[in-house]
Order: structure tokens, then C-alpha cells, then sequence
């Protein structure tokens, strides 16, 4: 049971981690810091939040654990001004998807207290945001990855561990290069090709023409460009060296692939469209057998 546990930024993430430690009776308090008043007002009465606090100082006393559920540019100014008030027995952990720059960023803003940060990335997520978009399930069978630093102890890493476990995420370890590696290949890279073809079909002059009949297929592919710029603005450019080289990588394939269209290769696009149709269905058994599937659970 944590006594205490502090949440900045009470968006989707933040509280959906909130409240899958309420129903998992993990928490006896949980405070909200933020940047805006009205989403802070709102996690408290939909019962996310027990306290809106306004102190930083106040907010961390006697906390058991910090969760920064904010986006990445943001971390070091953050951690900077939790330093002077961060008690021993208090963890902090992150819910960024890059994890390189965050520690850079931890070891500038902690210093000699760099100890009691371990870096976190919830693989989990929608396209809505603020906290009318939480849901008490988001994490569960969902894979969480922790980078733990060779200054975080046993015990430290357990904390965060064990938190993310009561909200019935999977807890996994990377370093932060391996991380960031994958993750801009499985991540990063989907999100801004989604993002370039939303906004190349927005800006053809015939653009209500073609949204107009775009369907199924559209809508799944294009999906999660209805994440938060903000967020993704801060991704590309904290992984910027590992997302160029998907990025070229990707439009090598391409490439490959004009030519053979081009060519009229109908055998080699044949090859290619079966390979990946092979890697997608193997890849999805794998997902069913390997974990648990998520409860049908949709409470807020």
C-alpha cells in the first residue's frame, strides 16, 4: 500500500495510472499537480485526485512515489524544481516514450539525488486526452518498460515495479539506448508517417473529397494522428538521431517499392506484401499467447 503517491499532469496517462491504483486499492492518497487549473478541478471531481496541490513543497511531503506524466521537454524543469524537496524514502519514475534525453536530463536536474529517479514508459495509450479520457483498465496485459540506472537500488526500482503491477501493466527492462532504438522503429516512425498522410490528404485541394470517402482502412492507419502534437513535437526531436535513421530506412522501402510498381514487378511486390502479411499475423499470435488479454472494462 503507498501512503502517498503524486501525479504531475492528470491527462490520460496520469490518470489512468491513478485510477488503476484506486481500484486496485494500491494508494491511500493521491495528489494532482498541473499546469492548468480546469484539468486539475476536473480529476478531483470525477474522483481521480483526493488534492489539488499548488505547492510543490507541500505536495511532496511524505510521498512514497512521483509519477511525471508530462510531455518529455518538460522533465528536467520539473525534476529541477522537485530536487530541493524530494525526502529520501521518495521514488520518482516518468511516463516518456524517450528515455535517452530524459536521463541526461534527470543527471542535470537531480544530481547527487539522480538515485531516486527510475525512468518508466507505459506502452499504452489512446488518442483522447485530459482526464475524461481515463480509464481504470488502460494498463492492464499492457507492457511497461522500465530503464533503471546503475544508481537506482533494488528497493527503488521495486516501487515503481510493483506500482505499475497493481494497475496490471507487465513490467519489462531496457536500457535507454535499446529503448529508444526500438521504440523509434515500432513508435515513433508509425506515428509520423499517420501524422504526414493525414496532412498531405488535408492539404491536396480536393481534400473534403477524399475524407469524404475514406473508410475503415484510412481510419485505422491514421488513427493515432489524433495524439497530441505537443507530445509528438517533443518526441521526434528528443529521438531525433534514432527516428532519421527509421525514417530513412523506411523511405529506402519505399524506394524499393516505386521501382518495382514502376516496373511493373508484380512477383517481387507479391513478395513483399506476403512478407509483411506473415510478420503481421505471426506478430499478433504472439501478442494472444504470450499475455493475458486485457478485462472488458470500461469503468471510469
Amino acid at each position: 500500500m503507498l501512503k502517498k503517491i503524486v501525479i504531475f499532469g492528470v491527462g490520460l496517462i496520469g490518470s489512468s495510472f491513478a485510477l488503476a491504483l484506486r481500484k486496485a486499492n494500491a494508494v491511500e492518497q493521491i495528489v494532482g499537480v498541473g499546469r492548468t487549473q480546469t484539468s486539475l478541478l476536473r480529476a478531483k471531481e470525477l474522483g481521480i485526485i483526493d488534492v489539488i496541490s499548488t505547492s510543490i513543497e507541500e505536495s511532496l511531503k511524505n510521498a512514497d512515489l512521483v509519477l511525471l506524466a508530462v510531455p518529455v521537454a518538460q522533465t528536467e524543469a520539473m525534476l529541477a524544481a522537485i530536487k530541493p524537496y524530494l525526502q529520501k524514502q521518495t521514488v520518482v519514475t516518468d511516463a516518456g516514450s524517450i528515455k535517452g534525453e530524459v536521463v541526461l536530463a534527470a543527471r542535470r536536474a537531480l544530481g547527487e539525488k539522480i538515485g531516486q529517479f527510475v525512468p518508466g514508459h507505459p506502452i499504452a495509450g489512446l488518442e483522447a486526452t485530459g482526464p475524461d479520457a481515463a480509464i481504470a483498465s488502460l494498463y492492464v496485459a499492457k507492457k511497461v518498460v522500465l530503464t533503471a540506472l546503475p544508481e537506482n537500488s533494488v528497493e527503488q526500482i521495486a516501487v515503481v515495479a510493483q506500482a505499475w503491477q497493481q494497475c496490471g501493466a507487465i513490467v519489462h527492462e531496457l536500457t535507454p539506448e535499446n529503448h529508444d532504438a526500438v521504440f523509434a522503429a515500432v513508435s515513433h516512425l508509425p506515428h509520423l508517417l499517420a501524422y504526414a498522410l493525414v496532412d498531405d490528404i488535408a492539404n491536396k485541394p480536393n481534400a473534403d473529397l477524399l475524407f469524404q470517402y475514406a473508410a475503415s482502412g484510412f481510419r485505422d492507419f491514421t488513427r493515432i494522428a489524433a495524439s497530441s502534437p505537443e507530445m509528438w513535437r517533443d518526441i521526434s526531436l528528443t529521438n531525433q538521431t534514432a527516428i532519421l535513421a527509421e525514417l530513412d530506412a523506411y523511405i529506402a522501402q519505399l524506394t524499393r517499392f516505386r521501382a518495382q510498381l514502376a516496373a511493373g514487378d508484380g512477383d517481387a511486390m507479391y513478395a513483399m506484401f506476403s512478407n509483411a502479411q506473415r510478420a503481421r499475423q505471426n506478430w499478433q499470435r504472439s501478442i494472444e499467447t504470450a499475455e493475458i488479454q486485457p478485462k472488458q472494462d470500461s469503468d471510469k
